[in-house]
């Protein structure tokens, strides 16, 4: 059984895509910007590079607050695509796994709403 997700916390570079990601879409929840960076990520089959990923700023949200009424469907649809996909990313953490989905959505949202 994997571990399940407690908290996600962002880098500073994530906060401030998201930051500008906010003023741009009008959406002023973190957490209703980051479910959609991980769906934007999820919807690319390819593995998410691998990076370390800080974090270091003092956006911080748990689980619950992340997935909202919906936490068993994301948490669903990511256990699945990491069975599919950890073994290319040398068996990290489920944690470390949504992070890199996470940086990667906003990354393609950051770069595409500019």
């Amino acid at each position: 059984m994997l571990p399940t997700i407690d908290t996600i916390r962002l880098s500073e570079k994530q906060k401030q895509q998201l930051i500008r990601l906010k003023s741009k879409t009008g959406i002023e929840n973190w957490n209703v910007l980051c479910r959609w960076a991980l769906c934007q990520s999820l919807a690319d089959k390819t593995v998410p590079p691998y990076e370390e990923i800080p974090s270091n700023s003092n956006v911080e949200m748990s689980w619950k607050v992340f997935a909202g009424e919906y936490a068993d469907v994301y948490l669903a649809i990511l256990r699945e695509a990491y069975k599919k996909q950890s073994a290319h990313l040398g068996h990290i953490q489920i944690t470390d796994f949504l992070k890199l989905h996470i940086n990667r959505g906003i990354n393609i949202k950051h770069n595409t709403t500019r």
